[in-house]
């Protein structure tokens, strides 16, 4: 197996001195020998040296810097001289490039260059120059690159001065993006053809779907009604709190936190101008009922508010003991359950409102939200007319595309079974090496774990295909990186993602 990984170690660092020595002195005489077979290039310091490896064994590398002057800017002039002005704004410089004899097979070299690409991407260069060695110049052409400039260099070390596009770089990725592993949350990749791309949601097959599908939500959620909104979980919070501001008006309530999403939902909440106090805990701190019990009868609180599944520490509130107490106080419980629901079995009979996606623990493609109720709302004047659950009440109000709601029938069709297969691969990640050394202790539930102190092997995992969770801004800040469950080739991808860990550990 080959992968790629950035150079990190003073072994790693001898041994690229060792391979430029063999490629840059021994087999193109572009620099003297010397006893210690070993060419530390001049840039050392400025360099980022990308490294492909067969298993533990350096196969090649290649190095990067986008520090002026570049190399070639010393061999031909200013690279703004012979470039386009829209490709010069952030130029890096491609260098050392060598692939060791018994390697060069093409899967050494289309392997280093995929995960230069990757990286070339999410560093948002808007090109990168190279000096291309004249025998390789159809590899170099049908990876990409294109001559700008006349040939340099002396008779025996001939080199084209080549130019990488991000335009180039794109149409590469399209065509890599197949083999990408991804361990995201949602969106979930698809495996099958859509249907009904083509049928009117006011057709008979389209209202037949819509009303199959707001009869299987209810019976997995226990709720007595279910409505199905074209929108993001965000939308179906909004309508969550525009239904509390409506049923509660003035009345106090009390909306619990601890990680970024009930964070967000607080924020929401302010923005409806409701009236509430928040009780917050530690990211993935664990609520404490009896403080919530506290807080009630201090407060003389009317509803509750709080994210069930906190997707950014993967942690699980007590859904079923704050349902208790609310029922005990009579306390109108509203619930984010936009990434728990379909991700385990639970009851939502005793909740004002719950809200959830299609896109997430279920495994359809994202774009329908669910909202999942037991008392009929009333007609509110004063909330617009797409975010007014009264309006989805008994009809299909507005534009829901068929092919949506059958993408997501078929994935309700995965139940109970899809319960049992995610708790099944919740386990794999737990019983893993990655989480007996990265992983955050919280409670778990079936759909992401999250890791802290992972970012290097994540980054390692982006050159190697694999796009593990940790790219929005809150786990960058906490130094999280996620694994989710629910895309439909965990299990392959999974075990090929710990391949990669033992071969990186080595």
């Amino acid at each position: 197996m080959y992968w790629c990984k950035i150079a990190t170690t003073e072994k790693e660092f001898d041994e690229i001195a060792a391979l430029n020595y063999e490629t840059f002195v021994e087999e193109i005489p572009q620099h003297h020998r010397n006893k210690e077979r070993r060419l530390v290039d001049r840039f050392h310091h400025e360099n980022t040296y990308m490294l492909v490896y067969k298993e533990s064994e350096i196969a090649g590398m290649i190095a990067f810097r986008a520090v002026r002057p570049f190399s070639l800017d010393e061999k031909i002039g200013p690279m703004e001289e012979h470039l386009p002005k829209e490709l010069c704004g952030n130029l890096c410089e491609l260098r050392l490039l060598a692939i060791k004899k018994e390697h060069r097979n093409g899967r050494a070299m289309l392997r280093l260059f995929k995960a230069l690409y990757a990286y070339f991407y999410e560093q948002d260069f808007s090109a990168c120059v190279i000096s291309g060695t004249i025998r390789e110049v159809k590899m170099y052409i049908q990876i990409g690159f294109e001559q700008f400039a006349p040939v340099v260099g002396a008779k025996d070390a001939e080199y084209l001065p080549m130019v990488l596009t991000r335009k180039a770089i794109d149409q590469f990725r399209v065509r890599m993006m197949k083999d990408v592993k991804m361990f995201y949350p949602g969106p979930v990749k698809q495996t099958a053809p859509l249907h009904y791309t083509n049928i009117s949601h006011r057709s008979v097959d389209g209202v037949k779907l819509y009303n199959d599908m707001k009869e299987t939500l209810k019976l997995m959620s226990g709720t007595k009604y279910a409505a199905v909104v074209v929108g993001s979980g965000t939308l179906a919070n909004e309508m969550m709190l525009g239904l509390i501001k409506n049923a509660c008006g003035k009345k106090r309530g009390l909306m619990l936190s601890n990680g970024e999403f009930g964070e967000r939902l607080i924020a929401q909440a302010k923005q409806w101008e409701l009236s509430f106090v928040t009780k917050s805990y530690r990211w993935n701190e664990s609520f404490n009922v009896k403080e919530i019990e506290k807080l009630i009868k201090e407060q003389n609180v009317d509803w509750l508010s709080f994210v069930h599944g906190e997707t950014s520490t993967g942690t699980l509130n007590p859904l079923k003991e704050l349902q208790e107490l609310c029922d005990a106080y009579n306390v109108k419980l509203c619930v984010d359950c936009i990434s728990s629901f379909g991700a385990l079995p639970f009851s939502l009979e005793n909740v004002f409102c719950a809200t959830a996606v299609s896109g997430k623990a279920i495994g359809a493609l994202g774009g329908l939200a669910f909202l999942l109720y037991n008392e009929a709302p009333q007609t509110a004047v004063d909330i617009p007319s797409y975010i007014n659950l009264a309006h989805y009440h008994e009809t299909m109000p507005f534009t829901v595309p068929v092919y949506l709601l059958e993408n997501t029938k078929q994935a309700l069709t995965q139940y109970p079974e899809r319960y049992h297969l995610l708790e099944k691969r919740l386990k794999t990640v737990l019983a893993s090496p990655f989480y007996t050394h990265f992983g955050l202790q919280t409670e778990h539930y079936p759909i992401i774990v999250t890791f802290v102190g992972l970012e290097e092997f994540a980054l390692c995992a982006k050159l190697n295909d694999f796009d593990l969770h940790g790219a929005s801004s809150y786990l960058k800040q906490n130094g999280f990186v996620q694994i989710s469950t629910i895309q439909p080739d965990f299990e392959r991808d999974f075990a090929a993602l710990e391949q990669l860990y033992y071969s990186f550990m080595q």
